[in-house]
């Protein structure tokens, strides 16, 4: 006994306890106890204790600086406890009591303020070991309060909850904490045994399911010879001694158990065992149960900064800045239902001058729908770069989407402009048709009867194309349904229709038509949050 890291009791008291204090020694079944030339001296029963080997009778109280023991000793069973009863001398700013680590599990003994021993059996005729008193229990239990109150981390609060049950019940030889996993399993990612106890920790599922069903701790003074019925598992395991207590979380559901058995069936857990258990269990329950709605806040914390990472990636696929030809102006909205979306638009220079605006929309919306968008811009850009002929541009995009093999369709509507014969080529996969309002006011929507189907459903497609002739004046407009079909608080859709007045209307510019085109869209959702994707491209002629 002794601050010795050797030492089989390590004590430590802050430099009053010698590196080698005392030692306790058997001859047949009684204990001896002698003084190993410390600084400050053991003492029995106040009596000096020399480097002579002295008898501990039952009642002896022995002392070491400031940590007291007393001394039990039941023949009749062949055993005896050497138990710590009090600490003395400390000052009254010290309200911890001193400490006393089990060097077995090789603990922070810098932090730990429990009082506990570690098991010192002896061999087979008889057995001395070290128990906690009811002062070191309730200083183990406050501990375990404070360690799961103040943590919100599984990996560390829960490896403490089994330290500090170690101290504890010093008779345990395994413990392990299982939890059950969202898809059903379950899973021990915190065992902990004494040395010497085998490697492997082996856990009866029967025992934990009956356990986390009934939502009752059991015990078991000899489970090979009471539990034989509940699992035949038991006499697998060789344990003799059980303890197992369900992990209960604010709603009373079990999200695991904690256990801790031993294979000595001379070193059995009693009722008081369990109580203590069971209120750990409902403490580490409800601890368990905030760690897990933290870690979720983190990781939704960091999904969120990842998909704005993401929405900063997609717009910088957007074009930077509208095309530059003499006599055209355009304007662009683009507004993702979630951090990322799935629709669409380009203006892609082609290499005869012409330029092609590109229109799309992915079902859906979300990070899956934006994975796939990408794909189809780096495949629309080489397809129109390849195929002088839209029409057949397009076809080619559908075959290098369609081989994929991606359950996901997307409409497209794309635009071929000719700025120099003011002409636009209009070629459509399942998307609605532009809206094309002439200088006049009126209103068509050209391609319509020659769509074809979306991108992505068919390999080996063809499609239609028309040309129409712009005048001064003529405007286009594409867009994505998330426009026509944005709700309102009573479930009523923009529509179409409202569209085309919309539309149909007078600007000085298109910037100032996507001013109130989007001004009017947010008055009519009143501000709530977009069920879809929104996103349209304009251009006039405006010579």
């Amino acid at each position: 006994m002794g601050r010795a890291d050797a030492c089989t009791i390590v004590l430590n008291e802050g430099g009053k306890v010698s590196r080698w204090h005392a030692a306790i020694s058997r001859r047949g079944n009684r204990l001896y106890v002698k003084d190993m030339g410390s600084r400050n001296g053991t003492f029995l029963n106040d009596v000096p204790v020399g480097d002579q080997p002295q008898l501990l009778r039952h009642g002896d109280q022995l002392r070491l600086c400031d940590i007291v023991f007393s001394f039990y000793d039941n023949q009749p069973q062949a055993r005896s406890n050497l138990t710590m009863t009090q600490s003395i001398g400390p000052s009254k700013e010290e309200e911890i009591p001193p400490e006393v680590v089990m060097v077995d599990e090789a603990p922070d003994v810098s932090t730990s303020p429990i009082i506990s021993k570690v098991d010192v059996s002896g061999g087979s005729s008889g057995i001395w070991q070290l128990t906690v008193s009811a002062e070191s229990r309730l200083a183990a239990l406050i501990e375990i309060t404070r360690n799961l109150g103040r943590s919100l981390s599984l990996d560390e609060v829960l490896p403490k909850v089994l330290n500090s049950l170690f101290k504890i019940f010093l008779q345990a030889d395994r413990g392990f904490i299982v939890l059950e996993t969202d898809d059903g399993e379950l899973a021990a990612p915190w065992t902990k045994a004494r040395k010497g106890s085998e490697a492997a920790i082996r856990i009866s599922r029967t025992v934990v399911r009956q356990v986390m069903e009934s939502k009752e701790a059991l015990l078991s003074e000899d489970a090979l010879s009471e539990w034989t019925d509940i699992s035949q598992s038991i006499a697998d395991l060789r344990i003799r001694s059980m303890m197992c207590a369900p992990l209960m979380n604010s709603e009373g559901n079990a999200l695991g158990v904690i256990q801790l058995d031993t294979l000595d069936q001379r070193k059995q857990f009693r009722r008081n065992d369990l109580e203590l258990l069971a209120s750990v269990g409902v403490q580490a329950g409800f601890a368990i149960q905030n760690a897990q709605l933290h870690e979720q806040a983190l990781q939704q914390k960091a999904l969120e900064k990842d998909l704005e990472l993401a929405r900063e990636v997609q717009k910088s696929f957007l074009p930077k800045h509208p095309p530059s030809l003499a006599g055209y102006e355009f304007t662009a909205f683009y507004s993702p239902a979630n951090h990322v979306g799935g629709d669409y638009y380009d203006y892609i220079g082609l290499p005869d001058g012409r330029t092609a605006i590109v229109v799309a929309d992915v079902v859906g919306h979300g990070v899956a729908a934006a994975m796939m968008m990408a794909k189809v811009a780096a495949e629309a850009k080489y397809c129109l770069a390849s195929e002088s002929h839209p029409a057949t541009a397009m076809s080619k995009l559908n075959h290098r989407i369609t081989m994929l093999g991606v359950d996901r369709f997307v409409t497209i509507i794309m635009i071929v402009l000719d700025d120099e014969k003011n002409e636009a080529t209009i070629v459509n996969a399942g998307h609605m048709a532009p809206l094309w309002r002439r200088a006049d006011g009126s209103i068509a929507e050209p391609g319509g009867d020659l769509s074809g189907l979306p991108v992505g459903i068919l390999e080996d497609i063809s499609f239609n194309q028309t040309t129409i002739q712009l005048k001064p004046g003529d405007l286009l407009m594409m867009y994505t349904d998330g426009v026509n079909e944005a709700m309102d608080a009573k479930n009523q859709q923009y529509s179409i229709g409202r569209l085309r007045d919309k539309v149909a209307q007078t600007y000085l510019n298109l910037e100032e038509f996507r001013q109130l085109l989007t001004e009017d869209l947010q008055e009519f959702t009143g501000g709530g949050p977009q069920d879809d994707d929104i996103c349209f491209v304009c251009l006039r002629y405006a010579p």
